[in-house]
């Protein structure tokens, strides 16, 4: 009799326990919810989370706050939010350096990007820009990879992340060109030494590069993948000059851990693409030379996925090593 009471008993608080998942569920957000960064206030990645923060907070009816976690490249603040609780209240706004491409060079990643987390929504993604000083005499791309060819010894590229070597070593497995790294601390340094004739060519994203561009203080031969970029409409892209396969961009996104419960994920899912639908969203999005997101959870998901296996192919034909 006791026995059976105790059984009644355990049913009866299971029971009550689904339902406060359930209710908690359909009360979701009742609190504040916090976005994870792993960068430093002011960068790009932070700009994004502040402008999708407060207009997640408009949607929602909560407040919405930023906690910034730099260091390692962002892989910290990642490991930090892949074990926060599975609830939905804290967020990660992510980049392809920390999550597709960290996951395809560092083998003992304590983290996967969709695995570890689901993928809410990508919030914008934007192509990389192929320079060269402003006096090489190479004006296309094909000039600039017969001149490699042809001066193999000569032949190097400025870089300053495994994400620009990867799309350099990406453009001579593909344009058969040779080519030295030469590392840099920043974007900035790197298109110094191309300015000063110390490479021959660089691969870097659009902010530090496209005033030099437009100063004419470097000439701009392509932008990485299939359309041409909207501040350098004059700029093909490297479909266009008979490469398409060099098709590689950085993105941020929005991130969850993977244990949240499926209506939490759904109802973060349709709130971000609403967000970066929203015409004052979107269009501070195209001011910074990007290109919104606001894709399915499922199309973020397959992208990621792809991005890491093509990453791995690069890394594995150009034999790259990176250090931990």
């Amino acid at each position: 009799m006791i026995a059976s009471l105790r059984r009644i008993l355990a049913f009866a608080l299971a029971l009550l326990a689904l339902a406060a998942v359930a209710e908690a569920q359909d009360d979701y957000p009742s609190r504040t919810i916090r976005i994870v960064v792993g960068f430093a206030a002011g960068g790009g990645n932070d700009i994004f989370a502040r402008l999708v923060g407060a207009k997640l907070a408009e949607l929602v009816g909560q407040s919405v706050i930023i906690e910034n976690r730099p260091g390692a490249g962002s892989r910290l603040a990642n490991e930090y939010a892949a074990t926060r609780p599975a609830d939905g209240y804290t967020l990660l706004v992510a980049a392809s350096g920390g999550m597709s491409i960290a996951s395809a060079i560092y083998p003992k990643l304590p983290y996967h990007p969709t695995k570890s987390f689901v993928p809410l929504t990508m919030i914008a993604h934007f192509p990389l820009i192929l320079s060269v000083a402003a006096d090489s005499p190479a004006k296309t791309v094909p000039e600039l990879v017969a001149r490699m060819k042809a001066n193999p010894d000569k032949a190097n590229y400025a870089t300053t992340s495994p994400a620009f070597t990867i799309a350099t070593e990406l453009f001579k497995l593909k344009t058969g060109a040779p080519g030295t790294a030469i590392p840099y601390k920043s974007s900035g340094d790197a298109l110094v030494a191309l300015l000063g004739g110390q490479a021959s060519l660089a691969i870097a994203d659009g902010p530090p590069t496209v005033p030099l561009v437009k100063s004419g203080k470097i000439r701009a031969l392509a932008v990485t993948g299939a359309q041409r970029s909207d501040e350098l409409p004059d700029v093909p892209s490297m479909a266009e000059v008979g490469f398409a396969e060099v098709n590689t961009g950085l993105w941020s996104g929005v991130f969850v851990q993977a244990a949240t419960p499926p209506p939490i994920v759904k109802k973060l899912e349709e709130a971000l693409r609403r967000v970066i639908a929203d015409p004052e969203v979107n269009a501070r999005l195209r001011a910074m030379a990007v290109t919104p997101g606001g894709g399915s959870s499922d199309e973020f998901r397959a992208m990621i996925d792809a991005d890491i296996t093509t990453t791995l192919e690069v890394v594995t034909a150009a034999k790259l090593e990176f250090p931990e």
